[in-house]
């Protein structure tokens, strides 16, 4: 069974009280509009249509990957062969580490335009 996966999105990681004031702050840098937020989260407005957003987290400020799939699981087990290993799960996603070290999600994808751009993986 195949499914589908691709770079999701680039989450700014905030450890901040004053969640706007760091979307205001990431927009003008970045010359995105930020959407109202809908906390943890703050949409900022990506002309190239990737999912950029500020989030706030109790954790060390940092900014990290998310990768959509069209299956987690099937996502996961894929990363997990590469080397990566499962940390956490939230919600409908779950919270990877790169053998480097790096920290990622993985996020369900599911708008028509994931569907069209992402990659098929044979199972």
């Amino acid at each position: 069974m195949a499914h589908r996966s691709r770079l999701g999105g680039l989450i700014i990681d905030c450890k901040t009280d004053d969640l706007e004031g760091a979307a205001a702050f990431w927009g003008a840098a970045l010359g995105m509009e930020a959407d109202a937020p809908e906390p943890p989260y703050v949409a900022l407005a990506s002309p190239a249509g990737w999912n950029v957003a500020v989030q706030q987290v109790d954790h060390d400020s940092r900014v990290h990957l998310d990768i959509g799939a069209d299956d987690v699981e099937a996502e996961v087990a894929r990363l997990k062969r590469l080397g990566a290993r499962r940390v956490a799960e939230v919600r409908d996603w779950v919270v990877m580490e790169a053998p480097t070290g790096h920290r990622f999600c993985v996020v369900p994808g599911r708008s028509e335009a994931f569907m069209a751009t992402a990659r098929v993986w044979e199972d």
